[in-house]
């Protein structure tokens, strides 16, 4: 399919549901009017009972009586699954609706891991890798707290090349069923993610030491006998004998004394998972889809830690959460408690599930966050139809055919072959100001992460060998640290000298080396650099202005190449092509800018 096609397809999913959610408004509309008839339907039976003096009808209205409420109760529940269902259309709908804005070029709606950026890190800061307008933004699909921890590990490190091949296997896999994921998605949309993350932790250390209080024997089996004991006695006082009764009043009067001698307790356990009943179902579908496909890939299968489906030991705790919801009603917790003690029964109960299926579920809901990182690969995959997955290479290399920059719009980006030699050298970009030399090291940086990721490229054709990436491009000072700017610079040089000492598959990406010292000692200083390099034989693409770097060639004439980007001069007006070319530049713009400002150079 085409991106055209695509949107297309987007678009008349949106109207589809949108048409779907429209009608279940309007039969919940109609159900509401049903319920008003049936309430006055009720006053109507209870008047006509009141004013009724034949023993006969009285009986006749009085079974009458029970029908509408038996009606009226059938009612809200179907109201209740129809609000239900609005819901999740409603987050199937953003779902969509957040696809064809991102291919429209909108703001993804996704989260877009500024938290995960970080200076200190080998390369995230300088190929925008987080953040505003980053690759984790165009890429995110992830609703989960963990689905973004994947998903920014998996752009902040590299994987070994059979980790990538296998990943790129899955992304493919998961590709091929993209009309599920929207569902997938839609279900965890739209929840409190640290009401999912408050629930993974009373499950992993905490639900068991507060369900002490219900371990006794006694307790459980007493609870277990009360419906009986107060059926009884109800059945006693209405067939038997009014003593019945007086029992019945002190037997609630105990089981309430009872309930608020271990309120303390039992709130501990409810406020750990209270109202997750719904974020629990949808967690619970998310997983079913996820069970009931038959998966191929090796890296998907091992995702999987259990041989029962868990989705349904989730449907059970949600069960056992949406019961113990009921004390939230005062008047209806309290009349259950006085019967039943109810809020004690969910708390054996939880503490029977607890025993026996909450380490899968943990694991389970853990494992939600793989696949979506997984699906918002694919997604990615879907929605660039024209970008390839690159074929990874166990010794070195690099070749690409037109690689573009994944963050520029297609109408906007330029793409250029580039490709390393069989051996690694130091590649020398030249070129005047806003020529294209930091876009090419960012295009080349950016497209190695998603390649690692198991990601497709933004290219027509990439094969590459797994390097460690470390550059160097925005340098900042820090007021707070009492760092200046040629401070930083030296920080950040020592960290990718001791990278490439330490690790021999360090690829360097230098944008203008030592901006803040005086022009003497950049040079001297960069050349020492290039080739220190060139003596540790690791590949680099080094941008600059400085034209001396370019004539090293001529001392190193195996192992540093020359390129550049140029302007064209039309009519006193300059014209950027942005296509990489052989050989140092020889034509820049500094006289021309400063010209335009009102400066001019002898």
């Amino acid at each position: 399919m085409t991106s055209e096609q695509i949107l297309a397809k987007y678009s008349e999913k949106i109207s589809e549901i949108e048409n779907h959610i429209s009608g279940l408004k309007k039969l919940i509309d109609k159900l509401s009017y049903y319920r008003v008839g049936l309430f006055l339907l009720e006053i109507f039976l209870f008047v006509l009972l009141l004013r009724s003096e034949n023993d006969g009808w009285r009986a006749l209205i009085q079974i009458a009586l029970v029908l509408p409420v038996i009606a009226f109760a059938i009612i809200v529940r179907k109201q209740s699954q129809l609000d239900t269902a609005v819901a999740y259309q409603k987050e199937l709908l953003w779902v969509y609706q957040n696809e064809s804005n991102v291919i429209r070029g909108h703001a993804n709606g996704y989260d877009h891991g500024a938290k995960y950026e970080s200076e200190l890190h080998p390369y995230t800061s300088d190929l925008d890798i987080f953040g505003s307008s980053s690759l984790f933004a165009l890429v995110n699909r992830c609703s989960t707290k963990s689905g973004n921890e994947v998903l920014a590990m998996q752009l902040a490190h590299n994987n070994p090349v059979n980790t990538i091949r296998e990943r790129q296997l899955a992304i493919q896999e998961v590709a091929a069923k993209i009309d599920d994921t929207f569902s997938f998605r839609a279900n965890l949309h739209g929840h409190d993610v640290n009401q999912i993350e408050l629930i993974k932790t009373q499950l992993t250390s905490q639900l068991g030491q507060k369900l002490e209080f219900v371990r006794p024997v006694f307790l459980r089996f007493y609870v277990r006998l009360v419906p009986f004991l107060t059926l009884g006695l109800i059945l006693g006082g209405i067939l038997i004998s009014g003593a019945f009764w007086n029992i019945l009043v002190l037997f609630l009067v105990i089981h309430m004394g009872w309930n608020v001698l271990l309120n303390a307790k039992i709130n501990q356990v409810f406020y750990g998972f209270g109202g997750g009943s719904n974020l629990l179902n949808g967690y619970a579908e998310a997983i079913r889809w996820t069970e009931k496909i038959d998966w191929k890939s090796a890296y998907i299968l091992r995702l999987f830690d259990s041989k029962i489906p868990v989705s349904k030991e989730i449907k059970a705790l949600s069960k056992i959460i949406q019961n113990f919801d009921a004390r939230l009603n005062l008047i209806v917790g309290g009349i259950l408690n006085a019967l039943f003690l109810w809020d004690l029964r969910c708390c054996i109960s939880l503490a029977k599930w607890h025993q026996s299926c909450s380490k899968d579920v943990v694991s389970a809901l853990n494992h939600l966050g793989d696949f979506e990182e997984l699906i918002s690969i694919a997604t990615l995959a879907y929605n660039q139809p024209d970008w390839v997955f690159p074929e990874l290479a166990e010794t070195f290399e690099l070749k690409t055919a037109d690689l573009g920059h994944p963050l520029i719009k297609l109408q906007e980006r330029v793409s250029n072959d580039f490709a390393f030699e069989t051996k690694p050298t130091v590649d020398v970009v030249t070129g005047s100001n806003m020529a294209g030399k930091s876009t090419f090291l960012r295009t080349v940086g950016i497209n190695l992460v998603m390649a690692y990721a198991g990601a497709p490229v933004c290219a027509s054709q990439m094969s590459t060998a797994v390097f460690a990436l470390n550059t160097y491009m925005r340098i900042k000072d820090s007021l707070n640290e009492s760092t200046s700017t040629f401070k930083a610079e030296l920080n950040r040089l020592k960290m990718i000298l001791d990278h490439v000492v330490k690790d021999k598959s360090t690829l360097v990406l230098i944008d203008e080396m030592l901006r803040g010292t005086n022009s003497r000692d950049k040079y001297l200083g960069s050349k020492v650099f290039v080739e220190k390099l060139i003596a540790e034989k690791t590949p680099a693409l080094f941008a600059t202005h400085d034209l001396q770097l370019a004539d090293l060639k001529e001392k190193h004439p195996d192992t540093l190449r020359n390129f550049h980007f140029d302007i064209q001069l039309i009519d006193g007006e300059m014209k950027f092509d942005y296509k990489l070319k052989q050989g140092p530049c020889s034509t820049f713009n500094a006289g021309i800018l400063l010209k335009q400002i009102g400066l001019s150079l002898d």
